[in-house]
């Protein structure tokens, strides 16, 4: 996850930091219609690090979607998640010894 700079220092990728602040994994599929055959669906996948449950980051893109292109959307569906969480830990009733 560090990589090194140009001095030769470790440093943390912006999306390791961005997880550190609360942000999470977020997918949004996002089915709109063609401009010029406004029965057919087409899909587009979105995915970026967001903050749930608003978003903010999703709504900008949406936002612009509608200012700027001409496919008007039909539904999103957004998925999310945390990917730094605590460690699931199951505890076993057999102790295993290797010398």
């Amino acid at each position: 996850m560090a990589s090194r700079s140009a001095s030769g220092r470790a440093s943390v990728s912006d999306d390791f930091i961005r997880q550190l602040a609360g942000y999470g994994l977020t997918t949004a599929e996002i089915l709109y219609r063609m401009p010029d055959h406004p029965l057919v669906l087409q899909s587009f996948l979105w995915q970026d690090y967001d903050l749930a449950p608003k978003f903010p980051i999703l709504m900008k893109f949406l936002a612009f979607w509608q200012e700027k292109l001409d496919g008007p959307l039909y539904s999103v569906r957004v998925g999310h998640s945390a990917l730094i969480k605590p460690a699931e830990i199951r505890t076993f009733g057999t102790e295993f010894r290797i010398h």
